[in-house]
């Protein structure tokens, strides 16, 4: 997949641009909206991450120039400002998808992952294991239909886990995933929060195991041992 990443706040743009290239996406990064209203210029990608904040054209005079030109690619807004009406002009002005910082960087990778797939026309939006059920789109987590309150870091350790599930994650697969721009995040924080995660969903019929060595497996309860 090939990403355009349109941000001038460059420790923004080189963390998410990492996070982007550690999914295997190709990413192109510019940090002026007068470049980004080249010619021909956004019909060549798969996704657009835009800011609003902008030099020289701000990203909405942007989106509206693409949308104008016929660009279909999703686009995802990024903004520091989370006010209703700034959500509603993005949208009607043609973007797919709305994230105000500060943000958790996983949270923008299956944002882009998501936006990408409905584009596809794949509806795969939902993970399950057992009784648990993972809505990719809105990054939340539901055990028998009731929600299940998480932090982000705690919902993107979930469904890499899900995703892979009887499946070994390498330890550093993890810390590649949970870490953002200007994170220390280390293994032994992992273990922190495999701990975390571990405890809780013993009680919602799902264990994860240790593999010494490599990473961790997530597996459904056996069926004797899932909560009634």
């Amino acid at each position: 997949m090939r990403i355009l990443l349109v941000e001038d706040d460059a420790a923004l743009s080189l963390g998410v641009g990492r996070a982007f290239e550690r999914e295997g996406w190709r990413v192109d990064v510019l940090d002026d909206g007068q470049v980004a209203m080249a010619e021909g210029l956004a019909t060549a990608y798969d996704v657009a991450v835009l800011d609003l904040g902008l030099p020289r054209r701000d990203g909405m005079e942007v989106l509206r120039h693409w949308r104008s030109r016929g660009a279909r690619m999703p686009v995802l807004l990024l903004t520091a400002r989370d006010e209703l009406h700034d959500r509603v002009q993005g949208l009607d002005a043609g973007a797919d998808d709305y994230l105000a910082k500060p943000f958790d960087v996983p949270e923008l990778v299956a944002r882009v992952r998501a936006l990408k797939r409905r584009a596809d026309g794949r509806i795969d939006d939902v993970v399950t294991v057992g009784e648990l059920a993972l809505d990719l789109t809105h990054r939340e987590l539901t055990y028998r239909g009731e929600r299940v309150r998480m932090s982000p870091r705690e919902i993107a350790l979930a469904q890499l886990l899900m995703q892979r599930c009887g499946r070994v994650v390498p330890k550093e697969s993890i810390v590649s995933t949970l870490s953002s721009w200007e994170s220390d995040f280390s293994e032994n924080s992992v273990e922190v929060y495999v701990h975390r995660l571990r405890k809780r969903f013993a009680e919602l019929g799902v264990v994860i195991k240790t593999v010494r060595g490599f990473g961790y497996v997530l597996e459904p309860a056996a069926t004797d041992s899932a909560p009634t």
